[in-house]
């Protein structure tokens, strides 16, 4: 909020710094020569991003404390996608299943869902729905995507619908898990990390 940011501010000390590349996530380092801030003991809670290294957080928050969030995500993804409906998200998550998973289980049913709670990190769902059909039990994946993505960068609808989709082939999030959520999306894990930022900008 903006009280939050406020009184952040009284906490911070500016000095000039060239920043240093960090293992693993670093693409907030894209934005070289930008003030080196210390946050002192208010601390702005990431709820979404609290699985990430501290190092890493307190970057997001010098973002956050000078305002530059949203022109750091505006500059990585400046572009929303156009799959507006559930056929279309539909079409769209069949050609990525049919370009990297065809021996994988059918899906039945992609919708965009406005019930999905982003605080229990459910930015999307799988689920098999058992059904009766002509006498017999028969099994139905269906895949949901919380409906805010609708307006979001294409590259997180992507990540989202690739996280579902590979739940078909690994049902844990192990290493197998990730490494084919790489494979069918190359920068996964940066991607998974902007949007969790991106969520947080939401949020402020």
């Amino acid at each position: 909020t903006k009280k939050s940011r406020a009184l952040a501010r009284i906490y911070l000390k500016a000095s000039w710094s060239r920043t240093k590349p960090l293992p693993g996530h670093c693409a907030l380092n894209s934005l070289h020569w930008r003030p080196f801030l210390t946050v002192r003991p208010l601390m702005t809670e990431l709820k979404y991003l609290q699985a990430y290294p501290p190092a890493l957080q307190d970057q997001v928050r010098q973002l956050i404390a000078t305002d530059r969030l949203g022109d750091y995500l505006q500059q990585r993804y400046p572009e929303r996608h156009a799959v507006q409906s559930d056929k279309a998200l539909y079409g769209y998550a069949l050609a990525l299943k049919q370009e990297h998973l065809r021996n994988a289980p059918a899906i039945d049913k992609v919708l965009f869902d406005n019930r999905l709670d982003l605080t229990h990190r459910a930015l999307g769902l799988h689920t098999t729905v058992s059904r009766v059909q002509g006498g017999k039990l028969k099994a139905k994946k269906e895949i949901r995507i919380a409906a805010l993505f609708k307006d979001a960068a294409p590259q997180f609808l992507q990540m989202i619908v690739v996280h579902e989709l590979a739940h078909f082939k690994e049902s844990d999030h192990n290493k197998a898990f990730y490494k084919l959520c790489e494979h069918m999306l190359p920068g996964y894990h940066q991607i998974e990390f902007d949007l969790r930022v991106y969520l947080t900008y939401r949020d402020l």
